[in-house]
């Protein structure tokens, strides 16, 4: 039997560093995988999550909680049969609806294999400022279906992100369990508590583009292609993301500058520079940047954005940094 948990959270709310922590955490002798989807084509969190010491499966384009098809379906039955894991985590597109996921997951077809325990949702109290983000729908969504909310970046709150937060949980919080995490630092006895099958979650009328392809592996390069860029967009939100190949090596500083000063909500990145592989991780103004000696097999970014951008302007800045 593999116990399964949905770690779902709006854009930014820390789900990647949470996972992180998570497989950092692994209980001795446990086989654990990890489902992924972003919703964009490029696939940065499968780049930042490999090597953890967990078998790790990309959805990126798109919405893996819009079971219309078969991606998710088709990846989860893979992990199954090839990882046959102790416990599977589950990280949805932070612009995703987890209705549909938990009701697949719960469906007769997957009982006598799976166990759903808590769907933790993770909420960074800082959006509760945007107008935007609180009435967004899958924001609101992921809320109503957490078992467990965390709170993100504790060490980031102001006084007033405080407040905001308070009143929120007297409004919305109900009889469900909350903690506050910094740094991602989740404990992971939280993954082992029992799930609510009969909470009632909102059931959304998702729809996403049908030219949108959706695939179960990140986005590679063809022939001798150097570089290129994918697209996405929906839900009210655009999406850019670069892959380069492995002969492509950027210029630390410049690269971090670049990404530091992108005009859009949401950077993401793992690159090849000379001091080894760099992992870039930007919410707004917070920018986490980290530098391992080991090299990945490619450079890939992406970036997220509420509204239309040039992303002819930012292509062009990221060319030039590129080292001969």
């Amino acid at each position: 039997m593999t116990h399964v948990n949905l770690i779902t959270g709006f854009l930014g709310s820390g789900k990647t560093t949470a996972l992180l922590h998570l497989l950092a955490n692994k209980p001795p002798g446990e086989n654990w995988a990890v489902l992924v989807n972003e919703f964009g084509e490029i696939g940065i969190d499968g780049a930042l999550l490999a090597d953890r010491g967990a078998t790790l499966k990309e959805i990126p384009g798109g919405c893996m909680c819009c079971v219309n098809g078969l991606p998710l379906q088709v990846g989860l039955n893979m992990l199954l049969k090839q990882t046959k894991p102790d416990r599977l985590l589950i990280e949805p597109t932070g612009l995703g609806h987890p209705r549909q996921l938990l009701d697949m997951l719960r469906a007769a077809v997957y009982q006598p294999w799976l166990q759903v325990d808590a769907t933790l949702t993770l909420l960074d109290p800082r959006h509760l400022a945007d107008e935007r983000i609180v009435q967004n729908e899958n924001f609101r969504d992921q809320l109503s279906a957490a078992d467990i909310v965390v709170a993100t970046k504790s060490d980031r709150w102001h006084a007033e992100d405080r407040q905001r937060l308070t009143a929120w949980k007297q409004q919305n919080l109900g009889d469900r369990q909350w903690v506050e995490a910094a740094l991602g630092q989740i404990d992971p006895a939280l993954l082992r508590q029992q799930g609510l099958a009969d909470r009632a979650v909102p059931q959304a009328q998702h729809h996403h583009p049908e030219s949108r392809p959706q695939g179960l592996a990140a986005l590679k390069l063809d022939g001798q292609a150097r570089w290129r860029r994918a697209l996405n967009d929906g839900q009210g939100y655009a999406s850019c993301g670069w892959i380069f190949d492995a002969d492509t090596v950027f210029d630390t500083l410049p690269a971090l500058e670049w990404a530091r000063l992108a005009p859009v909500d949401r950077v993401k990145g793992v690159l090849r520079t000379p001091d080894g592989l760099v992992t870039i991780n930007r919410q707004g103004e917070d920018l986490f940047i980290e530098t391992r000696p080991t090299t990945p097999p490619d450079s890939r970014i992406e970036l997220i954005h509420h509204q239309p951008v040039d992303w002819n302007i930012l292509q062009s800045g990221l060319l030039k940094i590129r080292l001969k």
